[in-house]
Protein backbone atom coordinates (compact mmCIF):
# COMPACT_ATOMS: atom_id res chain seq x y z
CA UNK A 1 0.00 0.00 0.00
CA UNK A 2 0.92 3.42 -1.09
CA UNK A 3 0.43 6.77 0.21
CA UNK A 4 1.35 10.59 -0.38
CA UNK A 5 0.92 12.14 2.89
CA UNK A 6 0.29 15.97 2.56
CA UNK A 7 0.78 18.54 5.60
CA UNK A 8 -1.90 21.39 5.19
CA UNK A 9 -3.50 24.20 7.05
CA UNK A 10 -6.90 23.13 5.15
CA UNK A 11 -8.21 21.16 2.43
CA UNK A 12 -11.02 19.88 0.54
CA UNK A 13 -12.20 17.61 -1.56
CA UNK A 14 -15.50 18.22 -4.13
CA UNK A 15 -17.98 15.70 -6.10
CA UNK A 16 -19.86 17.09 -9.04
CA UNK A 17 -20.12 20.74 -7.52
CA UNK A 18 -20.45 19.12 -3.82
CA UNK A 19 -18.36 19.22 -0.72
CA UNK A 20 -18.18 15.97 0.71
CA UNK A 21 -15.25 16.31 2.65
CA UNK A 22 -12.86 19.08 4.21
CA UNK A 23 -10.47 19.78 7.08
CA UNK A 24 -8.44 22.55 8.95
CA UNK A 25 -5.14 21.64 9.52
CA UNK A 26 -3.72 17.89 9.09
CA UNK A 27 -2.88 15.81 6.21
CA UNK A 28 -4.31 15.12 2.85
CA UNK A 29 -3.56 11.51 2.34
CA UNK A 30 -3.76 10.30 -0.97
CA UNK A 31 -4.24 6.28 -0.37
CA UNK A 32 -3.07 3.90 -3.64
CA UNK A 33 -3.87 -0.04 -2.77
CA UNK A 34 -1.61 -2.61 -4.86
CA UNK A 35 -3.10 -5.87 -5.82
CA UNK A 36 -1.58 -8.16 -3.26
CA UNK A 37 -2.05 -5.61 -0.17
CA UNK A 38 -3.48 -6.96 2.81
CA UNK A 39 -5.37 -5.79 6.17
CA UNK A 40 -1.72 -5.42 7.40
CA UNK A 41 -0.45 -3.09 4.88
CA UNK A 42 -3.54 -0.58 5.98
CA UNK A 43 -2.46 -0.80 9.80
CA UNK A 44 0.91 0.02 9.09
CA UNK A 45 -0.47 2.92 6.88
CA UNK A 46 -2.76 4.16 9.54
CA UNK A 47 -0.12 3.98 12.22
CA UNK A 48 2.80 5.78 10.27
CA UNK A 49 0.26 8.56 9.04
CA UNK A 50 -0.62 9.21 13.05
CA UNK A 51 2.37 8.95 14.05
CA UNK A 52 4.56 11.23 11.48
CA UNK A 53 6.09 13.82 13.39
CA UNK A 54 6.43 16.23 10.53
CA UNK A 55 4.49 19.12 12.92
CA UNK A 56 6.77 21.84 14.07
CA UNK A 57 7.20 22.25 17.70
CA UNK A 58 8.02 25.47 19.61
CA UNK A 59 11.95 25.54 18.28
CA UNK A 60 11.05 24.85 14.85
CA UNK A 61 11.53 21.23 14.37
CA UNK A 62 9.47 19.06 12.95
CA UNK A 63 8.78 16.69 16.22
CA UNK A 64 5.25 16.94 16.50
CA UNK A 65 2.38 14.05 15.49
CA UNK A 66 -0.94 14.56 13.94
CA UNK A 67 -2.70 13.81 17.42
CA UNK A 68 -0.25 16.23 19.03
CA UNK A 69 -1.70 19.18 17.04
CA UNK A 70 -4.94 18.33 17.14
CA UNK A 71 -5.05 17.17 13.69
CA UNK A 72 -6.94 16.22 11.18
CA UNK A 73 -7.13 13.48 8.13
CA UNK A 74 -8.55 14.20 4.69
CA UNK A 75 -8.25 10.73 2.91
CA UNK A 76 -8.66 10.00 -1.09
CA UNK A 77 -8.15 7.14 -2.46
CA UNK A 78 -6.20 7.06 -5.52
CA UNK A 79 -5.40 3.95 -7.66
CA UNK A 80 -3.44 5.85 -9.53
CA UNK A 81 -0.32 5.61 -7.16
CA UNK A 82 -0.07 2.37 -8.87
CA UNK A 83 0.89 3.66 -12.44
CA UNK A 84 4.21 2.14 -13.74
CA UNK A 85 5.52 4.46 -16.08
CA UNK A 86 8.76 2.79 -16.46
CA UNK A 87 7.94 1.51 -20.23
CA UNK A 88 6.15 3.88 -22.86
CA UNK A 89 4.40 6.84 -21.83
CA UNK A 90 0.91 5.54 -21.29
CA UNK A 91 0.54 4.31 -17.17
CA UNK A 92 0.25 0.62 -16.60
CA UNK A 93 -2.17 0.32 -13.37
CA UNK A 94 -1.91 -3.99 -13.26
CA UNK A 95 -0.08 -3.70 -9.81
CA UNK A 96 -3.01 -1.41 -8.54
CA UNK A 97 -5.90 -3.67 -6.53
CA UNK A 98 -9.42 -4.22 -8.18
CA UNK A 99 -11.77 -1.88 -6.71
CA UNK A 100 -13.67 -3.99 -4.13
CA UNK A 101 -10.29 -4.94 -3.05
CA UNK A 102 -8.90 -1.45 -2.79
CA UNK A 103 -12.48 0.20 -1.30
CA UNK A 104 -11.87 -2.76 1.51
CA UNK A 105 -8.60 -1.63 2.44
CA UNK A 106 -9.08 1.66 1.90
CA UNK A 107 -12.05 2.03 4.27
CA UNK A 108 -9.56 0.09 6.57
CA UNK A 109 -7.05 2.80 6.86
CA UNK A 110 -9.94 5.06 7.04
CA UNK A 111 -11.57 2.66 10.25
CA UNK A 112 -8.10 2.34 11.56
CA UNK A 113 -7.56 6.10 12.15
CA UNK A 114 -10.46 6.71 13.24
CA UNK A 115 -9.95 4.47 15.95
CA UNK A 116 -6.56 5.45 16.64
CA UNK A 117 -8.89 8.97 17.43
CA UNK A 118 -7.82 10.75 14.22
CA UNK A 119 -11.07 13.13 12.91
CA UNK A 120 -10.64 11.86 9.19
CA UNK A 121 -12.86 13.28 6.23
CA UNK A 122 -13.30 11.60 3.20
CA UNK A 123 -13.66 12.01 -1.19
CA UNK A 124 -15.59 9.87 -3.02
CA UNK A 125 -14.27 6.00 -3.66
CA UNK A 126 -13.91 6.11 -7.50
CA UNK A 127 -15.86 9.30 -7.64
CA UNK A 128 -14.50 12.34 -10.08
CA UNK A 129 -12.99 14.44 -7.21
CA UNK A 130 -11.63 18.01 -6.96
CA UNK A 131 -9.23 18.15 -4.33
CA UNK A 132 -8.00 21.73 -3.21
CA UNK A 133 -5.34 22.09 -0.34
CA UNK A 134 -3.11 24.87 1.21
CA UNK A 135 0.42 23.13 1.53
CA UNK A 136 1.96 23.91 4.63
CA UNK A 137 5.88 23.91 4.18
CA UNK A 138 5.59 22.38 1.71
CA UNK A 139 5.93 19.30 3.60
CA UNK A 140 4.98 16.49 1.42
CA UNK A 141 5.83 12.63 2.70
CA UNK A 142 6.12 9.29 0.90
CA UNK A 143 4.75 5.89 2.61
CA UNK A 144 5.04 2.14 0.79
CA UNK A 145 4.04 -0.78 3.19
CA UNK A 146 5.99 -3.11 1.45
CA UNK A 147 9.21 -0.58 2.78
CA UNK A 148 10.24 -0.27 -1.30
CA UNK A 149 11.19 3.73 -0.76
Amino acid sequence: MRAVVQRVIRAKVEVEGEVVGEIGRGFVVLVGVGDDDTVEDAEYVAAKVCGLRIFEDGDGKMNLSLKEVGGEVLAVSQFTLYGDCRKGRRPSFVAAAAPEKARELYNSVVSRLKEMGVAVAEGRFQGRMIVELAKDGPVTVLLDSKKAF
